[in-house]
């Protein structure tokens, strides 16, 4: 086990209660937890409203927008997902298959 587990940035997932997409969420969650155990200080999962899925992670200049449906179009694929978070928490880290699926 890693010393610095937990000490790392915090990503939030904001998801619209109304859209149902509390699921989708705790997916993408439970998959950047299994993925960036060691990076990420952990996953917050918070109730949102007006169609909104955004993800963040906190940064030290504040909150960086990681994915947001409405600009981006949609919901991402994991491995998307994992190569944005990965760029801003752990840009050193390889991704295994991910990484070789994007080439």
């Amino acid at each position: 086990m890693s010393a610095t587990r937990g000490a790392g940035p915090v990503i939030t997932i904001r998801y619209c209660v109304d859209c149902r997409w509390l699921l989708r969420a705790q997916w993408y969650a439970g998959e950047l937890l299994q993925t960036f155990a060691d990076e990420v200080g952990g996953v917050l999962v918070a109730p949102a409203s007006g169609a909104m899925f955004r993800i963040d992670v906190d940064g030290p200049d504040g909150p960086r927008t990681v994915w947001n449906r409405k600009t981006d179009g949609g919901f991402p694929e994991i491995g998307e997902l994992k190569r944005r978070v990965r760029d801003l928490v752990a840009p050193e880290k390889p991704l295994g298959h991910t990484d070789r699926a994007a080439e």
